[in-house]
């Protein structure tokens, strides 16, 4: 009789096992930063268009009022009007008919009351940039306190608690963009080194460019002018014809990071705008220091600061802006500082070559 002896069964080794493995950890790795950079094309290409949309709503907000929105409504600071910030007056250009009629014009200084709860817990999704993702719980919201908590426009009484998102918590409407208010200076008194990345009355001994004019935040005060669009102290608003530079030349809308700014509310004008002397895309990422609640604090890490009150987004190496004529452009955080400075005022008379942005 015969035998047969069996073959053992054919398998992998050890080794041919973790060689596979390797393999699939080397693709996974290679694939991933691809699978990253698609989606944050994507985010922005979404983002773009929201920009767009901005865009072209101001156009139809100016072919029926002849202005562009204002930054504020008349009074600003004086709390003589409500205090609106430009996004409320275009809502209806914007499909968002729903959320302009719910508003209460007739409100003097109680943006946050409870005659705006209404308006004030509903987001409109065109005003948030995708690429953001911090901060936003439900979207388009943060909460008052905390890491990412906002400063408000007026005091007390507050709207009631959370009609979203049913955590008990304050919330407030943000949003991730910015009217600019041009080259004014971002910090209210110029005191020799405390600002660093604005030039005080002139330029260094005629070495360095100019950075910044008087009128902080764009307004008018400290024998300043309008050099933006926003005019936070006597509701200044800016023409078609004012825009002396060219449309195309002019920055009118920017992104910025709600939970990097302090003054981040959607509906009031302090947190409506945003200027070019600060560098593009200057982080402020400080939470909890020695400036919280302190906006004449020096700490430019800390989103107390006026170093907030710059353009920003989470987009790699920049961030994208509307120009006066409509466009989006993507702008590099590298950007030349007086190129930059020059292409946020609107009548500056600043002569900028095509390619320096």
């Amino acid at each position: 009789m015969q035998f047969r002896r069996k073959s053992p069964k054919a398998g992998f080794t050890l080794i041919e096992l973790l060689v596979v493995i390797s393999i699939i950890a080397v693709l996974i790795a290679l694939l991933l930063p691809a699978v990253q950079s698609a989606r944050e094309a994507a985010r922005r290409i979404q983002c773009t268009n929201n920009m767009k949309q901005l865009g072209l709503a101001t156009h139809t907000y100016i072919s029926q009022t002849d202005l562009f929105p204002p930054g504020a409504t008349n009074g600003g600071f004086n709390f003589t009007s409500n205090g609106l910030t430009w996004r409320a007056m275009i809502l209806p250009q914007m499909e968002a008919n729903n959320q302009y009629n719910a508003i209460n014009f007739s409100i003097l200084n109680n943006l946050s009351g409870p005659a705006m709860a209404t308006v004030w817990y509903t987001s409109v999704a065109a005003f948030l940039c995708p690429s953001d993702g911090q901060g936003q719980s439900p979207v388009g919201f943060v909460p008052y306190g905390g890491p990412g908590g906002t400063v408000t426009t007026v005091t007390p009484p507050y709207p009631p608690n959370t009609p979203v998102g049913g955590t008990g918590t304050q919330l407030v409407p943000v949003s991730n963009y910015l009217m600019s208010f041009g080259d004014n200076y971002a910090i209210e008194t110029l005191v020799g080194t405390t600002n660093p990345w604005e030039t005080p009355n002139a330029s260094s001994a005629g070495v360095n460019p100019r950075i910044g004019y008087n009128g902080w935040w764009g307004t008018s005060n400290n024998s300043g002018s309008m050099r933006g669009f926003s005019d936070y102290s006597t509701g200044g608003i800016a023409s078609l014809a004012s825009v002396t530079d060219g449309t195309s030349n002019t920055i009118l809308y920017g992104e910025g990071l709600p939970d990097e700014d302090a003054n981040n509310e959607f509906w009031g004008f302090t947190g409506g705008g945003a200027g070019v002397t600060i560098p593009l895309n200057w982080k402020s990422n400080a939470r909890y220091d020695a400036c919280v609640g302190n906006y004449n604090s020096v700490d430019w890490t800390c989103r107390y600061s006026y170093a907030a009150r710059g353009f920003k987004s989470r987009h790699p190496g920049g961030a994208n802006f509307t120009f006066a004529d409509g466009s989006v452009r993507f702008l590099k955080s590298s950007i030349n500082r007086a190129s930059y400075a020059a292409i946020g005022s609107r009548n500056g008379g600043e002569i900028v070559s095509s390619d320096a942005f």
